[in-house]
């Protein structure tokens, strides 16, 4: 954990403490994320964007003192089982959320739902939970993962490509990712390729690549696998050869700063862009530059969602701070306003949602980041909720 942010914990703790002695309520949030090694960049958006949250709620989210605990689970499955039995055995929190890579979420999520602990995914949204396996203390504030892709393959289409190559790690989320991306796209597939998670050298594939005859290439390289892959992709000339595309988190504000102007131009799909003009979305934006010197990416905005999303529940139902059920409840109305808009969770609490087409350009400021170029979907309900089971509505769900 950085100084600074050990130092706002510290104040949270010291005013939980404080609360405590006073016998009043302290809502205890486990912040479970990656906050070392190739995905790092990852889970730092995701942390600071739930932190700003908690700021902008003066440190008590739905007015009650909050305490967070912040866990780097260093993208090892190990390191974050370990994480959640001390979060949910030792500390005593009141809801878990964070986790950046699926290859982690989903060896701990049993342990957290049996606890009858309530999840809320800032970032990865697994097939796992969004069909016939939906639970309900699994909320996604973020996408399925293959919602994003999906909006890609549609657009690819739609710009007449008839043969993409395909490349994503060999872990749920990249195999997702590209599932979706297949679901819309109407094309040839030139080769698809699975690359193991956190590789860096691209050299093999891009060779594959030239020889497959393909006319664009979608990507899905998550945090520093994206960066090395861009960067090897310009300098082999292969990028003004062929269209290149990408979900939003790899042409995103942390992959922007590492490679800078030579991704202008680049067209990747996201459920929210800095540009949206919205109230909520205009606030986030301009305190997150203020407060860290830096535009926030999607992940920071799925954080700060988080944060903004257990804010409204506890305002709606003051109760919900130790009581799961009428959490969840309060929950599934999703009583906030989000920095991407219009935002309701589907009966499998996965998000219903619009999609864009993002283009990497520089802003009015100068600065590169993205701007919407189209909507591709609008309140995009994900493919696997018709298989959910589940009713938010009956007693006991």
């Amino acid at each position: 954990m950085n100084k600074r942010f050990a130092g706002c914990m510290g104040a949270v703790a010291l005013a939980a403490a404080s609360s405590a002695a006073w016998g009043q309520d302290v809502f205890k949030v486990g912040l479970l994320t990656t906050l070392s090694g190739p995905g790092a960049a990852i889970g730092s958006e995701i942390r600071d964007g739930f932190e700003l949250g908690v700021k902008h709620a003066d440190g008590k989210l739905g007015g009650i003192d909050t305490a967070v605990t912040v866990v780097d689970d260093q993208q090892k499955p190990m390191e974050g089982r370990q994480a959640v039995e001390r979060l949910i055995k030792r500390d005593k929190v009141d809801v878990i959320t964070g986790m950046a890579f699926s290859n982690v979420l989903l060896p701990v999520m049993p342990t957290i739902l049996n606890s009858d602990t309530i999840y809320i995914s800032a970032n990865t949204g697994p097939a796992d939970y969004a069909g016939e396996r939906c639970n309900p203390n699994f909320f996604a504030v973020s996408w399925q993962n293959e919602d994003i892709p999906a909006a890609m393959g549609k657009y690819v289409t739609d710009q007449a490509h008839k043969k993409v190559y395909l490349i994503a790690p060999n872990y749920p989320g990249g195999r997702e990712s590209i599932e979706g991306f297949k679901r819309t796209f109407k094309g040839e597939i030139a080769d698809e390729v699975y690359v193991k998670l956190g590789q860096v050298d691209f050299a093999a594939e891009l060779a594959q690549m030239r020889a497959s005859g393909a006319d664009s290439v979608f990507f899905f390289l998550p945090g520093g696998m994206g960066v090395a892959f861009i960067k090897q992709l310009v300098n082999s000339g292969l990028s003004s050869q062929m269209a290149v595309y990408t979900p939003g988190f790899s042409a995103d504000q942390d992959t922007i700063a590492a490679i800078g102007d030579s991704m202008k131009g680049m067209a990747n799909a996201a459920q929210w862009s800095p540009d949206l003009d919205n109230a909520a979305n205009q606030r986030f934006v301009n305190d997150f530059q203020q407060t860290y010197g830096r535009l926030p990416s999607m992940y920071a905005a799925q954080g700060y969602d988080a944060a903004r999303l257990l804010d409204g529940a506890l305002k709606a139902d003051p109760k919900a701070a130790h009581d799961r059920q009428a959490m969840r409840q309060a929950l599934r109305r999703a009583p906030f306003e989000s920095v991407r808009g219009a935002f309701a969770f589907n009966h499998n609490q996965y998000p219903v949602q619009t999609y864009y087409m993002r283009e990497v350009a520089p802003n009015a400021q100068g600065q590169m980041s993205n701007k919407i170029v189209s909507t591709v979907f609008e309140q995009f309900q994900d493919h696997f909720a018709p298989q959910c089971k589940m009713d938010g509505n009956k007693k006991g769900a």
